[in-house]
Order: C-alpha cells, then sequence, then structure tokens
C-alpha cells in the first residue's frame, strides 16, 4: 500500500490452476502476506462437518435455497464439484459488499467458474491462470504427492491439457517452476489491479485536493 490512502474499490482475484500446479500452496502463502486479501467463502449444499462453522468455512444451503439463489442471480458462479451431487457457488452478496468497502476477495475456482464470474461482474474480476512449468512436471507432483491412484493420475493429465486451452481467457498467466516467483508475479499482479485508475474511485477527490 501507499503512503497515501486514495479511496478504491476493492477486486476478485481468480487463480485458476489444473490439479496439482500449486493454486492451493500458493494461495495460501499470498493470503499470509497480503493482509488486505481475503478468502471468498463458498456456498454448499452439503451438511457441515464437525468444526466447520457457517459464514467462515462456508455458507450452508439446503439443494432448494441453492436452485433458488442461482435462478435469482445471487450466485456469481456454481457448479457440480468432481461430478458428485454436492452443488457449490459463490453468494453475491458478501462479495459485492466486500468490494464496495475495498477489501480484496481471492477465489480458487477453474476456468468455467471464472467465466462465469467475468460475465456476471466484469468491471471487478481479474484471472490469472496457474501453468506448471511441464506436462511431465506436473505428472512427477501429482506421483510425489501419493494421494491418487495411477487411473486417477492419468484422468487428471488428460483433463489438463483440455484445462491449459483456456489460458488466454485470463488476463494474466503465471508459470509455477519455483514457488518464490510465482508468489513473487502474483503479489506483482495483485498491486497493479488495485492501482488501476478505474478501481481508484476516490482519485477525482485526490487530484482535486492536491491542485487546490
Amino acid at each position: 500500500m501507499s503512503g497515501t490512502a486514495v479511496a478504491r474499490r476493492g477486486l476478485c482475484l481468480v487463480i485458476a490452476a489444473p490439479s496439482g500446479t500449486g493454486k492451493s500452496s500458493l494461495t495460501r502463502a499470498l493470503l499470509a502476506e497480503e493482509p488486505d486479501l481475503a478468502l471468498s467463502v463458498s456456498l454448499t449444499t452439503r451438511a457441515p462437518r464437525p468444526g466447520e462453522v457457517e459464514g467462515k468455512h462456508y455458507y450452508f444451503r439446503t439443494p432448494a435455497e441453492f436452485e433458488q439463489l442461482r435462478l435469482s442471480g445471487g450466485l456469481l458462479e456454481w457448479a457440480h464439484v468432481f461430478g458428485r451431487e454436492t452443488l457449490y457457488g459463490t453468494p453475491r452478496a458478501p462479495v459485492e459488499a466486500a468490494l464496495a468497502r475495498g477489501q480484496d476477495m481471492i477465489f480458487t475456482i477453474d476456468w468455467q467458474g471464472f467465466r462465469q464470474m467475468r460475465a456476471a461482474m466484469p468491471g471487478d474480476v481479474v484471472g490469472v491462470f496457474l501453468l506448471p512449468p511441464s506436462l511431465s512436471a506436473l505428472e512427477e507432483r501429482l506421483r510425489l504427492r501419493g494421494q491418487d491412484s495411477p487411473a486417477e493420475i492419468a484422468r487428471r493429465m488428460a483433463s489438463t491439457q483440455s484445462e491449459m486451452e483456456h489460458y488466454a481467457e485470463f488476463d494474466y498467466a503465471v508459470v509455477n517452476e519455483r514457488f518464490e516467483d510465482a508468489l513473487r508475479d502474483l503479489r506483482s499482479v495483485l498491486r497493479a489491479a488495485r492501482l488501476a485508475t478505474a478501481r481508484q474511485t476516490g482519485l477525482r477527490q485526490f487530484t482535486r485536493m492536491a491542485l487546490a
């Protein structure tokens, strides 16, 4: 942040990436280094798990409530996750309230969710597509983390190739070869987006005061 505060509208920073590219780790690191950035809380139709708190971990709603929100435009994006019956989405009201008070929000969703959000809030969404250094490096990462069977890894790799075709829809592309470099690049994107003249709603007042 600069020394002189200029009022501005918050932004939605969307990070999309193929599985295993480091999206979750980079998001946690970015949140730790950027106190003015908050993680978006999703809405889900599944039941709360032990220890989960409404509004902190998720907003929990019934399928009927979810559908009503979707039809009324109350969701910025929504999807079935991994083909399961459970639905997940991003509620519009808390995001709009955060942006109005100058709070930046970060979202980790896929390219389809990004496309929905960009259509819903075209002036507020900044998209970053995270890329692996190579497909072979990504496959090795998936094997080393030991969470997936060979068949699941093969499925994810096939999905990755189709996902990567959508990089051009995003504003920025970051290659995660070295974690520290990728994190620095994400912070640079965030800072540049914050400084966009269209987002700095207090510039007119600031310039008038400066010229007075």
